[in-house]
């Protein structure tokens, strides 16, 4: 089992139904949806790409074996046009929407009052 983390708008999680897969503008933009396997890094991404968007956000924890699209390790996108170092080496993209039974946790990302990201909230498993 391999775990994949994806940072989404709460009001977007929250507005799924119990069974639809998770999507997003990547997805129909890059051909994949953006994930880190790591914590800490994930952290960074929030803060350098979406402490200027409002609202609460939501961790899913997405066990890759329990995919039916596929989950590739591939060298950084750069979605902000940056040519410089990466936060990692390779980050894992899925490659079509996240099913419902692939993500089998879920997490709160704490924010502070400006909007920067600051650590995380405990597991949860999902509904």
């Amino acid at each position: 089992m391999s775990i994949v983390l994806h940072l989404l708008p709460s009001t977007a999680w929250n507005s799924l139904g119990t069974a639809e897969p998770v999507t997003n503008a990547s997805l129909e933009h890059e051909g994949f949806i953006h994930c880190t396997d790591e914590a800490a890094v994930l952290l960074q991404i929030a803060n350098r790409f979406y402490t200027a968007s409002s609202g609460d956000f939501v961790v899913l924890h997405v066990d890759t074996d329990l995919l039916t699209s596929r989950c590739i390790w591939e060298e950084p996108a750069h979605v902000d046009g940056s040519t410089g170092p990466s936060l990692a080496p390779t980050f894992p993209h899925v490659y079509g929407p996240i099913d419902r039974v692939a993500i089998v946790a879920t997490r709160r990302i704490d924010r502070d009052a400006s909007g920067r990201f600051t650590g995380y909230g405990p597991v949860e498993p999902a509904a």
